[in-house]
């Protein structure tokens, strides 16, 4: 919006009572700015530093009498007919009521209600459906009904729909298992069911659901739904993309926490605070990794606004995990500006800011006091060994340094000439004929005590005579250098004489040798490490400070033809070595080599001292939660705007209790309020949300659609009485989730069959009021667990540090190389797999287990050409179909094809093949094998869907 016009008067003019105006300015002028203008023009936002939202922001636009000069109302009105007006410039533009409007209030004397700021309105209230206090009304139903069906049919009712009839004891049973373990059952579990199902159909149900959840395999399953939710990754993602070894504790502690059932709202607490009321118990401190558990940049910046905005970044991945896991909120979106369309504040997303300013991604140790105070008896005297040798080496080198001090000038006199130059240093001699030459180390610039590594970009030989030629470049070089997997020949001193001056040779070994064609008459040598750039000085790499250059006729004897020793010192460090090793005495470097050989020896005996167990849990930085904090105009922390303090959301003000800490009130205090907030029973989104994710995995599609958005742009809960009564029941059981699995698994909606009907699918075609119970097919994690689990593989081993299966390569950036062979050591569940951020690893990836950078609530379930490649063709499946084929020959030892067919169809699928089948599968392992046949059982729908 062009400044056009500035009214010094308009400040009195506009400040006047309301009543005043011809035109009612709250109701036919301040709609149209909060739904038109103020999506841009708020202090929060102001682009073009145009604030519309308070009477001091809009005096600038407005000439009060005369709307034909004021800028406000020449921007929003066309310059012609039919064309579009400068302003606004998304959206719809006004419509002539309200530019009538605006020019009768301009004209009118632009009267603005005193103290009014207008704020962009939301889409939804605070009255909307999510933030509502929870009540509970169960409709009218049949006495013998069961409180779900309740509500279920009620809405089939009114559609004109009805359930289908059960389902069958075996898809029963399979159902179940899935849901509740992510296993099949065994076919002797399924016969067991069976029987039971025909004499006592509800108390068989009961029974198994019951035992199901009572298995160590529920917390695994369930537990993997939550790491999903909570963005669980074990790599910190962005392009370094290391991995992290230490967060494997925190899917311990989510998997025994689902096993013992432990109350939800004591389970959030501890992701929230478990540092705090946990404190010395690792299983309770573990919890609160969750925090740290995302995505975050540690590449780092050295520019002070570039760091604050990826400090804003790190902190906005936490405040959007806690809302979107807990609340169902998308707080991100309050970042830059009040939400669009939900009744969040920016001061309530900076308010959460506050409260978590003082976390930081890290390790650190976590462990009982009493494993601290043992690990300190056995370190504590070690230490102060150690402590007293370096004592005595600083007093001996001080000695030598104090001498040395008082000789530094007659000393310098040897350094005649300039120190060596990161960007170009030159070395000349009196001609030699060689075909050796090589440049050693005796020590590099960035650490003057090693010899070994240093960086060089470009090392040039010149010959002699008028027409010298760099004969560097014919030669062959060679000399260790640093090595990564991904890239070997990154550093190689190949690079050292490629002509290029980008890339470096990075030695490890102290030399570069130069060997040439033939024997060549030269006189100097020019080398470096930042040749060309524009701030040598900045020290990407090491360079040598203290040098030899040698020559040979044959590569074995060598010929010293230059060194630095007449160089002036590249930094202090250098000169006081030089000083140093001027002055000392042999005694004294023999009593420095005594006291060497005895820290090494005492560092080598703490080493062997266990060390404590470390794990992602954060750190916390009571410096970074000083305030005071501001909200960023703009999202920008250049721009900081309004006080805020730690508070709770104003979203949820006329439902559940509020708080707002003074800013000097401690990093612990704050997160401690906000987790008795989240988890207060008066809450009523987070009980909301958590009932809907229990849906939501038990039918494959929650209430909500859409688990982590309660708000306006979420999804319309299908039985919004049905949410409220599942969540009243959460608080009722104490917020344990067993028992809303059984109250759920028990109902006839939950036991009813798959099956299509045509004539329900055209009024429900995604089953959304559960007419048939929903097939599904399995997750990545399920289908590799199945298949190992048929085929006998399957190790039940718990917990501990996952496996991998991809090979891992890191230098400055990490790569993640989908493994070809997957061995014994991966046939864990797929929980323990240890994930990544951005890897791939084929039959997961393929079958849509989500990238791990971002909370996924809901998996995607695609069909693609990959998918059938993959399971056909890659060497796990290939494997394990060989493995069930020995089972089956095994386990069915001296009988007939047929019985081994009838065995592998058991295993498989836990039912009795039909006879075409038979026929067909005698036939194919009669021509092709027992493995052929397994492989094509392993690639069969049958085996990774469930009804």
């Amino acid at each position: 919006m062009s400044r056009l016009f500035f009214a010094p008067f308009s400040l009195l003019s506009l400040m006047v009572p309301a009543a005043a105006s011809a035109v009612d300015f709250q109701k036919d002028v301040a709609p149209v700015l909060e739904a038109k203008c103020l999506g841009c023009h708020t202090a929060n936002i102001a682009k073009g530093d145009v604030i519309l939202s308070t009477v001091e922001g809009m005096a600038e636009y407005v000439e009060a009498g005369h709307a034909e000069k004021s800028s406000l109302f020449q921007v929003v009105v066309p310059e012609s007919e039919g064309a579009d007006p400068e302003m606004p410039k998304k959206g719809e533009a006004l419509s002539n009521d309200e530019v009538a409007n605006l020019r009768a209030w301009i004209e009118a004397g632009a009267l603005w209600p005193e103290g009014l700021v207008l704020k962009e309105a939301s889409k939804a209230g605070k009255d909307w459906w999510a933030y509502r206090e929870l009540k509970l009304e169960i409709p009218k139903a049949k006495p013998e009904s069961h409180p779900v069906d309740a509500f279920v049919e009620k809405e089939l009712s009114e559609s004109g729909l009805e359930m289908n009839p059960a389902a069958d004891a075996r898809t029963l049973i399979r159902r179940m298992s899935y849901d509740l373990t992510g296993l099949p059952p065994t076919m002797e579990e399924v016969a067991s069911f069976e029987r039971a199902f025909s004499k006592d159909a509800d108390g068989s149900v009961e029974r198994l659901i019951d035992r199901l959840l009572a298995s160590p395999q529920y917390g695994e399953r369930w537990g993997r739904h939550w790491l999903d939710v909570v963005r669980f990754g074990e790599s910190n993602g962005y392009e370094r993309n290391f991995v992290i070894n230490s967060l494997w504790p925190f899917r311990d502690y989510v998997i025994e926490s689902i096993n013992a059932d432990k109350p939800f709202d004591q389970f959030i607490r501890e992701h929230l605070i478990g540092d705090v009321v946990g404190k010395g118990d690792p299983k309770v401190e573990i919890g609160s990794a969750f925090l740290v558990a995302g995505p975050y940049d540690d590449v780092g910046n050295q520019d002070k606004a570039q760091a604050a905005q990826i400090r804003a970044n790190t902190l906005d991945e936490i405040i959007n995990a806690t809302g979107e896991a807990f609340l169902g909120m998308t707080l991100g979106c309050a970042r830059c500006h009040d939400h669009k369309f939900d009744p969040i504040l920016q001061r309530d997303y900076y308010a959460m800011y506050a409260t978590f300013a003082g976390v930081r991604h890290g390790e650190r140790v976590l462990a009982t006091p009493d494993k601290v105070a043992a690990h300190q008896k056995a370190i504590t005297p070690l230490n102060e060994k150690k402590a007293s040798l370096e004592a005595k080496q600083k007093e001996l080198e001080s000695v030598v340094q104090k001498r040395a001090t008082a000789h530094a000038a007659e000393h310098a006199k040897q350094w005649v000439r300039d120190p060596v130059d990161r960007s170009g240093t030159e070395e000349r001699f009196d001609p030699v004929t060689v075909r050796w030459v090589r440049l050693v180390s005796e020590g590099a610039d960035s650490a003057i005590t090693n010899t070994k590594s240093f960086g060089i970009d470009e090392f040039e030989i010149w010959t002699t005579g008028k027409e010298p030629r760099n004969v560097a470049r014919e030669g062959k070089a060679t000399g260790a250098a640093r090595v990564i997997e991904d890239f070997p020949n990154a550093y190689g001193a190949h690079l050292a004489i490629d002509g290029k001056a980008g890339a470096r040779f990075l030695a490890v070994g102290g030399e570069l040798v130069i060997e040439l064609p033939k024997p060549e008459k030269i006189e100097r040598v020019l080398f470096s490490s930042a040749r060309g750039e524009q701030n040598p000085e900045h020290r990407k790499f090491a360079f040598v400070a203290e040098y030899r250059i040698e020559v040979s006729d044959d590569g074995k004897s060598w010929k010293t033809v230059a060194d630095s020793h007449d160089r002036k010192p590249a930094n202090p460090s250098h000169r006081a070595k030089r000083l140093k090793d001027a002055e000392i005495t042999a005694e004294e470097r023999a009593a420095l080599a005594k006291l060497n050989a005895e820290l090494a020896q005492v560092n080598r005996e703490i080493a062997a001292v266990p060390a404590l167990p470390k794990a992602w849990v954060g750190t916390r930085n009571a410096k970074d939660a000083e305030g005071p904090f501001h909200l960023f105009i703009g999202g920008s922390p250049q721009r900081p705007g309004d006080e805020v303090v730690p508070a709770s959301l104003s979203t949820l003000s006329e439902v559940a209790p509020r708080y707002e800490l003074p800013p000097e009130t401690e990093e612990e205090t704050r997160r401690e309020l906000l987790a008795a907030w989240i988890t207060d029973a008066e809450n009523p989104l987070t009980w909301r949300v958590l009932a809907n994710r229990v849906w939501h995995h038990h039918f494959g599609t929650g209430i909500v659609d859409t688990p982590n958005d309660f708000g306006y742009m979420g999804g319309r809960p299908t039985h919004p009485e049905l949410l409220d009564f599942l969540a009243i029941q959460l608080k009722q059981n104490g917020f344990h989730l067993k028992p809303l699995h059984k109250l759920i698994m028990t109902s006839k909606a939950y036991r009813q069959s798959s099956q299509w009907n045509e004539a329900s699918a055209k009024v429900d075609g995604d089953s959304r009021l559960l007419w048939r119970f929903p097939p599904r097919r399995l997750s990545a994690e399920e289908i590799r667990d199945t298949i190992l689990s048929v085929a006998g593989k399957l190790d039940p081993k718990m917990g501990g540090p996952g496996f991998r299966l991809y090979h891992f390569m890191q230098d400055n950036v990490c790569t993640y190389e989908p493994l070809d062979e997957h061995g014994p050591e991966t046939y864990r569940r797929a929980v323990y797999h240890q994930n990544a951020r951005a890897s791939v690893v084929d039959l997961m990836t393929d079958f849509d287990q989500p990238d791990c950078a971002f909370s996924t609530p809901k998996r995607a379930e695609t069909t693609t050409p990959l998918q059938a490649l993959t399971l056909l063709n890659h060497s796990f499946t290939i494997d394990m179909a060989e493995a069930l084929a020995d089972r089956v020959k095994e386990e069915t030892a001296g009988k007939d094809l047929h019985q081994q067919v009838g065995h592998a169809f058991r295993l498989a699928y836990q039912r009795a093949p039909t006879r075409e089948e038979q026929a067909k599968s005698v036939a194919v392992v009669s021509e092709h094998g027992m493995p052929a046949f397994c492989r094509a059982l392993l690639n069969s729908s049958e085996l990774i869907f469930c009804d």
